[in-house]
């Protein structure tokens, strides 16, 4: 596929949405992917590190190799995704500490609204599908109720963080950095990237690599035998997945850290009007921002495509 300048300049700024979605507890980058028109070329060019690859490195040169993994698509995704996970995690952190009813809000809209995208890519339905649909659903919302664990730092638990935790950022509704906050490695991650702690960066993408290139074969397969059944779960991920986002939350049970610094482990949605400063009017604005974003990014998408 020839390419210009602009279009890798636009894959780049793909990348930095999927770089602030993952970020956010609850929220995949996967589905920016698959709403932005680069799902299925990410999860081919994952696919192509393989044998055959290092064949063509070894008899052609890395040139060669180069073009066979589609090195200049992902080198500008991942440019993107790298350069909004820096610049970004700071500040959402922060948002989520401080505003996080309205920041809920707005990414509450922005995975509603992907339920219909990814959902209206199904074209035919039938028993199974719907029981996907429903287990992918329950399999989602039970993850979001799970109490979080407490932090584990020892090096071969971070880099199962970083396997497990790619492989649901490349499924969409299913967040990456939500899998870290309950295997208790979120805010490990997020102080690792502020203070560049490169051992620990080390060890979660080590993890991330293994992950990301077993995962993408199984999810590849998948989507080329049972492509229907499988969008069904991925939708279903995805509505079982807005209990975890839902705005409103009471805690339930609270756990100390090794700062101690107090944090909830366990908590539960809850009506905007069982809260004294519920937001609620800023809060629908936001959400509603966020579902027209998504709606605007199809738009764009098709547009592309025809």
């Amino acid at each position: 596929m020839q390419r210009k300048f602009k279009d890798y300049l636009i894959i780049s700024l793909k990348g930095v949405a999927m770089g602030a979605a993952d970020v956010v507890p609850g929220v995949s980058g996967g589905t920016i992917a698959f709403i932005s028109g680069i799902y299925d070329e990410l999860i081919d060019s994952i696919n192509a590190f393989n044998f055959k690859a290092i064949k063509v490195l070894k008899e052609k040169g890395l040139k060669a190799a180069f073009h066979y993994v589609n090195g200049s698509f992902l080198l500008s995704l991942l440019f993107g995704i790298a350069l909004s996970v820096i610049s970004l995690a700071r500040l959402f952190k922060w948002l989520l500490e401080e505003h996080p009813i309205l920041i809920w809000s707005f990414f509450f809209g922005l995975v509603l609204a992907s339920i219909y995208f990814v959902g209206k890519q199904i074209k035919k339905w039938d028993f199974i599908t719907i029981i996907n649909l429903l287990i992918g659903s329950a399999t989602a919302y039970y993850i979001t109720i799970m109490p979080a664990m407490e932090t584990h730092n020892q090096d071969w638990f971070l880099v199962l963080a970083g396997a497990l935790a790619i492989c649901a950022m490349i499924l969409p509704g299913i967040s990456g950095a939500f899998i870290l906050l309950l295997l208790g490695v979120y805010k490990p991650a997020l102080e690792a990237i502020h203070n560049f702690d490169i051992k620990k960066i080390a060890l979660l993408g080590f993890g991330a690599v293994i992950g990301l290139l077993s995962f993408a074969r199984i999810l590849k397969w998948l989507f080329k035998n049972y492509k229907d059944r499988t969008l069904a779960v991925l939708t279903g991920f995805i509505i079982g997945s807005l209990n975890k986002i839902w705005p409103w939350k009471e805690t339930l049970t609270w756990y100390t850290n090794s700062k101690g610094i107090k944090l909830p482990l366990t908590q539960k949605s809850i009506s905007p009007f069982q809260m004294e400063n519920n937001q609620l009017i800023l809060a629908v604005i936001l959400a509603i921002i966020g579902f027209g974003l998504i709606l605007f990014l199809e738009k764009i998408g098709q547009s592309k495509t025809k």
